[in-house]
């Protein structure tokens, strides 16, 4: 699949194609409904299937300082799509002058001059160009002008999550934050997931026996509410099973948030410096500081094991 970072990294012979647009962040059930169907027309035109999408989140130029928390970074993302079939994937830089771009600009600039639409696929309510002004019967007027289909799909899916709530990327924020991890899970189709660095944090966990790996996550990441999680540390193509603690580390009166891993079961681990991911599959329990050091040991041991069968029944 291409990654292409801004319209001049296009190919200049770049010919037709299927075009969808949107944030897209976490790529969820919802979203695999419209990409799916762009790569379905795409393969019956014979064109290749591309995403745009935006970087940073489109509020976070419009509303500075509102940027939402983020369910995949773009690398995750261009993944995820790549494994629905997409040939090519569009990061636009979204400064303040795109941002101005008016709709009719916006469909000549992007879709026309550059990916040379034969068809766009996007959701009901898609909006696009200043202030949001363009949606999909502006851009059907303006196929039968430039000689592309346009085609909404329903991109609505409802089950248990949020209370049977519409799947959406706000919705799936909302359920991380709270650490309904299960029902972001039902929601995205897989575990949420947080990224970043391992680095060395106070190693107390080493002290106590139950080394953990110290994720410094990538900015703007949604990560669930404070507690203990059961998951995998995936590790250079390997999955561990793990033991998850999201929090501030109350027992030694921390204030720094942090999301740390104990990869069960494993012994000897160096994982300094390595780039890691957190799939967060149950929430065990929430944060809580103990009496004394040997009551917040006995409860870690619960915590071990509890981590490990539910791992073990995903298997």
């Amino acid at each position: 699949m291409q990654r292409w970072r801004g319209l001049e990294d296009i190919p200049e012979d770049w010919g037709r194609s299927v075009v969808t647009i949107g944030s897209y962040d976490g790529v969820h059930r919802g979203h695999q409904l419209i990409i799916k169907h762009a790569v379905d027309r795409a393969r019956e035109l014979g064109v290749p299937a591309v995403v745009v999408t935006f970087d940073p989140h489109p509020s976070e130029v419009v509303r500075p300082g509102s940027h939402p928390p983020l369910l995949a970074p773009h690398h995750r993302r261009a993944e995820l799509m790549a494994g629905l079939g997409v040939d090519a994937v569009l990061i636009l830089p979204f400064t303040t002058e795109f941002s101005k771009l008016s709709p009719a600009e916006f469909v000549v600039k992007v879709l026309v001059d550059k990916l040379h639409a034969k068809a766009v696929v996007e959701g009901p309510n898609f909006r696009f160009g200043h202030k949001a002004a363009g949606n999909v019967e502006f851009l059907t007027e303006q196929g039968k002008v430039y000689d592309f289909e346009v085609e909404v799909v329903d991109l609505y899916v409802t089950g248990e999550a949020g209370g049977g709530e519409p799947f959406s990327s706000t919705l799936t924020r909302r359920l991380v934050a709270e650490g309904d991890v299960a029902g972001a899970r039902e929601i995205l189709g897989r575990p949420h997931r947080v990224e970043g660095v391992v680095v060395r944090g106070a190693q107390r966990g080493r002290e106590l026996g139950f080394p953990t790996a110290n994720v410094e996550t990538l900015p703007h990441t949604a990560i669930p509410a404070d507690g203990v999680y059961a998951g995998y540390l995936h590790v250079q193509g390997e999955a561990m099973p793990a033991a998850i603690s999201v929090g501030t580390n109350p027992q030694f009166d921390g204030t720094e948030r942090t999301v740390e891993a104990y990869a069960i079961d494993r012994v000897g681990l160096d994982l300094y410096g390595l780039h890691v991911a957190v799939d967060f599959l149950a929430y065990v329990r929430g944060q809580a500081k103990f009496e004394t050091l040997e009551a917040l040991l006995e409860q870690m041991a619960v915590d071990v094991k509890r981590c490990r069968e539910i791992v073990a029944a995903e298997a």
